[in-house]
């Protein structure tokens, strides 16, 4: 999993700019040089902020770190931070960035692998296509959460009592996709709408005029004639946004 690293060598204003620079010069011709911090080795450190970064995930956790090539020659570093690069979470497979500020300033990447191993949801049996869920359809297995969609699902409440979307194989694993939601509010159905804004909370009645799952917008017709769009929640009440 080891890659080759980038380094940016940058000094910080210092007292003799010669001095500074020897310094660095010395550090990265240094043969075998590893690169560490005040804390101990770089794959310690970033570990520890995947295991941050990881709190709270369902299932047990497991993290890998490759370790950075011994012939790195980067600098000793005595102010290091970890980072993930924009849009990545410490999910599956990914690359951690390190950041040195002292004494010279150095971005490397390391290859890790985060691991959410906990119970998901697999059709019991063959299902097809507008098939109401029952306890029997159902089924669990066990695997790595991180390799499979993010919308697959971990708990019976999200399925038991669904439509499915598309015939669906024993054995595969459920996504929120392949489910219809229940509608929270029917057309025509008599419903209770609420607004609320800062210091206010106001109620009316009316009638809904498109299905809606809980989450989705629907329109209601109030009782003076009035149509408002708010969004559907479960009971049926719509929720209105000031």
């Amino acid at each position: 999993m080891t890659k080759p690293l980038s380094l940016r060598s940058r000094p910080r204003r210092p007292h003799t700019v010669a001095a500074i620079l020897g310094t660095a010069l010395t550090l990265l011709c240094a043969p075998g040089a590893s690169a560490r911090t005040a804390d101990g080795p770089i794959e310690a450190r970033v570990a520890e902020f995947l295991r941050q970064q990881a709190n709270g995930l369902p299932g047990e956790v497991s993290i890998e770190v490759a370790a950075l090539d011994p012939n790195n020659q980067l600098p000793a570093c005595a102010a290091l931070e970890p980072f993930l690069p924009a849009g990545t979470r410490a999910w599956g497979r990914i690359s951690v960035g390190v950041r040195c500020n002292s004494p010279v300033t150095w971005t490397a990447y390391l290859q890790a692998r985060v691991a959410v191993v906990a119970d998901y949801l697999v059709a019991a049996r063959p299902l097809r296509a507008g098939q109401v869920l029952g306890p029997a359809d159902l089924g669990q297995r066990r695997g790595d959460l991180a390799t499979l969609p993010d919308n697959t699902l971990t708990d019976a409440t999200q399925a038991m009592g669904h439509h499915t979307r598309i015939a669906v194989a024993a054995g595969s694993a459920l996504r929120g996709d392949m489910l219809r939601v229940p509608h929270a509010v029917r057309q025509g159905q008599a419903v209770t709408v609420i607004g609320a804004g800062a210091g206010f909370r106001v109620s009316s009645e009316g009638r809904a005029m498109n299905n809606a799952a809980p989450g989705e917008r629907v329109r209601v017709r109030l009782g003076d004639g009035q149509v408002v769009t708010g969004t559907a929640q479960a009971g049926g009440t719509v929720e209105l946004a000031f």
